[in-house]
């Protein structure tokens, strides 16, 4: 089944609040290795005129997944994870994200572009703070392949 056109427009509701938490800034830095003080060390973080740490850049991907799973889970989508690929994704900040936001992440289908026997599928999540001012926008690219994929079908005809 192909990717479904009428994505295209389609607005999701928003997520639940996500609580940014400091040890969640810290694990993602150390794992990402984010080394800046900045991320595991609140009064550095202070020192450069933040209330907390500091989110590496990336972090906005761990609230914009929230979105995804919502995009995924359509049964109408033509989305098949085991022929998807992450093949694009981008940050558009206005300020960084800080331990103690409380975040809340809207995502939108910008483009569905097709490519021989794929698509391409652009969306925008769009996050708030808990007073409604932009953070940062997310934007991802999955390419989705309409190609049999002969390893999950069988999988399937399995179950």
């Amino acid at each position: 089944m192909p990717v479904n056109p009428d994505l295209v427009g389609r607005a999701f509701a928003p997520t639940a609040p996500y609580l940014v938490g400091r040890e969640k800034v810290r694990e993602f830095a150390r794992a990402v290795f984010a080394d800046s003080p900045q991320h595991t060390d609140v009064a550095a973080a202070q020192a450069l005129g933040f209330a907390d740490l500091v989110a590496p850049p990336t972090f906005a991907m761990v609230i914009q997944d929230q979105t995804l799973q919502q995009l995924l889970g359509l049964a109408d989508s033509g989305i098949v994870l085991s022929r998807t690929i992450h093949a694009e994704q981008r940050f558009a900040y206005t300020r960084p994200i800080v331990a103690g936001d409380e975040l809340v992440a809207t995502l939108s289908v910008t483009g569905i572009r097709a490519m021989g026997p794929a698509s391409m599928i652009t969306s925008e999540a769009e996050i708030r703070d808990a007073a409604g001012e932009h953070v940062v926008t997310a934007t991802s690219v999955l390419l989705v392949s309409d190609a049999p994929d002969a390893a999950a079908d069988a999988e399937e005809a399995r179950a």
